[in-house]
């Protein structure tokens, strides 16, 4: 159960995911920004209405869903979350050519 999964061809597929914050439960602590394996997250430099600075996502692309982030949050103010495999479609094979005796 990785992060990363190896094809036939020698190439790698990161897993791709995306997280959620929920902005006023948000305290500050920054465990997300420190604990996050992939350095998707920064705290803000905003302000919450309790006058904290929650973290906002800096690399979204870099996000693998493995919720270390909500993990450590003490307030649940944050998750992370596997977005589904995007299936890559194999090139339709030609059909066979069909020809007709006289």
């Amino acid at each position: 159960m990785g992060s990363v999964l190896a094809l036939p061809c020698g190439g790698l597929v990161v897993a791709k995911g995306r997280v959620s914050i929920v902005v006023e439960r948000c305290k500050a602590c920054g465990f997300c920004v420190e604990f996050c394996p992939t350095k998707v997250l920064a705290l803000s430099s905003a302000f919450n209405a309790k006058g904290y600075h929650p973290p906002h996502v800096v690399a979204p692309e870099k996000c693998s869903g493995c919720d270390l982030c909500g993990m450590y949050c003490p307030d649940f103010a944050i998750y992370g979350q596997r977005l589904p495999a995007q299936k890559e479609t194999a090139p339709a094979a030609p059909l066979p050519e069909v020809t007709r005796e006289s």
